[in-house]
């Protein structure tokens, strides 16, 4: 057996079909497919492989790692208005959307107002930098995240003009998100520079637009539909948050924001309707102290697990 023959052997079930071996004399060149692997994996199939090629005969063992591109898909979570929801409806998108099989990543860009890590559980924690990308951090919710608020220390305002959150946003889409087939992205409230920057830099794959059935915050959702129709972006569709409110007492259903205006509004313009999530006291909690309703299977979850897979049913259709 040649050393070729013999590398490729003891390599097959520690490489599982991600190396190349070539032989020159005493080294050994191996080509190694990382692609879909977190760094710290990436890492221990080297050491493994560098360990198991060293055989008699062999002194020099060299490894380059290659990877394929990930076809990732980028979905905006947008408003036209502050206070609609839209951050709670991000983060539970992304874990429904994981709990069907994607491979999902979620940044908060709300550059000026960051609330994931609260959302998501994760308050405090820091990103770390590698080969000048950033690393995102892992969730209890298998969704790994970047936000503004993991930048900045706690409470501090974040005081920048448009190209400082420009460049901030790249810093947060561009990152070492790994085998992350898809990223939901929390866009700030409104129609400005970071919406502009997405739209331009990064091209998303498909918009969500959030609202409540208030017409106030539907003339702002128009806008944001608006935005994303003359870019060229599609959207995805139209969710109406806090639809009607259910007394834990009596249940009886109120409809402090009223009622339906979404779902019209969508008809109106000729966009999808995605469906409704109630104002549910319990939806507010359980934000709060960052356990997203999403992860679970109580009756709060339903609307968000609906939501979740109408948008991964589009992904797929739309080359997911």
């Amino acid at each position: 057996m040649t050393e070729k023959a013999a590398i490729e052997a003891v390599l097959a079930p520690i490489a599982a079909g991600r190396a190349t071996v070539r032989v020159e004399g005493v080294r050994a060149s191996i080509i190694l497919d990382v692609t879909g692997l977190p760094e710290a994996a990436q890492d221990a199939l080297e050491a493994d492989i560098r360990a198991a090629a060293a055989l008699p005969g062999i002194e020099e063992v060299r490894i380059a790692r290659t990877a394929q591109r990930v076809n990732r898909k980028l979905i905006a979570v947008a408003s036209g208005k502050g206070g609609v929801g839209k951050s709670t409806v991000s983060a539970n998108l992304a874990i429904g959307l994981a709990r069907l099989g994607r491979r999902v990543g979620l940044v908060d860009a709300d550059i000026y107002g960051p609330s994931q890590p609260k959302i998501m559980g994760i308050e405090g924690k820091k990103p770390e930098a590698h080969d000048k990308k950033l690393v995102p951090l892992a969730t209890p919710y298998g969704v790994p995240m970047l936000s503004m608020g993991g930048l900045v220390a706690e409470g501090q305002a974040i005081a920048w003009r448009g190209p400082m959150t420009a460049g901030a946003l790249g810093q947060l889409v561009d990152a070492n998100w790994g085998a992350a087939d898809t990223l939901v992205i929390d866009l700030p409230p409104g129609t400005g520079d970071v919406q502009l920057t997405m739209i331009q830099k990064h091209r998303p794959t498909g918009a969500v637009i959030v609202s409540t059935p208030q017409d106030l915050a539907l003339i702002d959702a128009t806008r944001a539909i608006d935005l994303f129709a003359k870019a060229g972006v599609p959207v995805i569709g139209l969710i109406e948050n806090m639809a009607g409110y259910a007394c834990p007492h009596c249940g009886e259903v109120s409809d402090p924001f009223g009622q339906g205006g979404a779902e019209a509004a969508a008809a109106k313009l000729g966009v999808p309707f995605l469906g409704r999530i109630p104002l549910d006291i319990a939806i507010r909690t359980a934000s709060d102290a960052g356990t997203p309703p999403a992860a679970g299977n109580g009756a709060e979850a339903a609307a968000f697990t609906a939501i979740a897979a109408q948008v991964h049913d589009w992904i797929e259709t739309n080359g997911g």
